[in-house]
């Protein structure tokens, strides 16, 4: 008995120290961020207006709205995991030029907002956003949520306290465990983990239109993983391969296959 009651306590010691560890360990394995701004709408001629805000547990955020001419619609874009806003320019300045108002935040931890980064945290940040976008809701331009990698998650969650027009999800996942699928040590710590990111989950009782893009030479989140959070989904739903596409490609306005559906998407969400 005395030799089964160690290894119990071995066990249960070595249980307590893996779940330490992983704790220490899963922000700096999920978030990558970058503090301050290098570059803003401003230097590429694009006006904007910088927008703070406070989460409902004390952080204070950055984000930027930018504000074109003749808006078509409203977007929260809900950027991924690395860099900060200024890294994110490319796409919000294409967003822009297709005429949509951008609003798009630095978590905490990002760019000039304040704390660090947490699942629970980046989903608190998730509902300020949405929160302030709803505030100035018009009812002549479709609301949309775009949420790329993993902030296709972070979208997911943002869904739950206010309901968009339309969701877009690019180079998305089911779940943080679908991601680490093929990682056998990372799977293992996982059991230990507390993030879950789950995307597919949080979007279970979510009714409006989606649009889910992915590259088909994704080497970070695999296409099939897209596939598989599209067929999670319920319906109406497009999915959409972007040929030759890797996971941190930002494409520009000629690449028809990527900003034609886009286009078409918003487009249908208005009528």
């Amino acid at each position: 008995m005395n030799k089964i009651a160690r290894l119990l306590l071995v066990v249960v010691l070595g249980g307590v120290v893996l779940k330490g560890l992983v704790a220490l360990l899963e922000p700096r394995l999920v978030f990558f961020p970058n503090r301050g701004e290098d570059v803003t709408p401003a230097s590429l001629g694009l006006r904007y207006e910088r927008v703070p805000l406070t989460t409902s547990d004390g952080e204070h955020l950055v984000a930027w709205q930018l504000e074109p001419e003749r808006p078509l619609a409203d977007i929260v874009y809900f950027h991924g995991n690395g860099g900060n806003l200024s890294l994110w320019l490319p796409p919000l300045a294409a967003l822009h030029r297709l005429q949509y108002r951008v609003l798009a935040v630095d978590y905490r931890g990002y760019g000039l907002s304040t704390g660090s980064p947490t699942e629970e945290g980046v989903f608190l940040d998730a509902e300020a956003i949405v929160r302030h976008a709803a505030r100035g809701r018009r009812p002549d331009r479709p609301l949309v949520f775009w949420g790329r990698s993993l902030g296709a998650a972070i979208a997911a969650s943002a869904t739950r306290h206010v309901v968009p027009d339309g969701l877009v999800l690019e180079a998305g996942f089911p779940d943080k465990a679908a991601v680490i699928r093929g990682q056998p040590l990372l799977r293992v710590l996982n059991v230990f983990g507390s993030y879950r990111f789950a995307t597919s989950e949080l979007l279970r009782d979510f009714r409006r239109p989606v649009l889910v893009m992915h590259g088909d030479r994704d080497t970070i989140v695999p296409f099939a993983l897209g596939r598989e959070l599209f067929e999670g989904l319920a319906s109406p739903k497009q999915f959409v391969a972007i040929r030759g596409a890797d996971h941190n490609d930002f494409l520009d306005r000629g690449r028809l296959d990527y900003w034609d559906p886009v286009v078409r998407f918003i487009e249908g969400l208005g009528r």
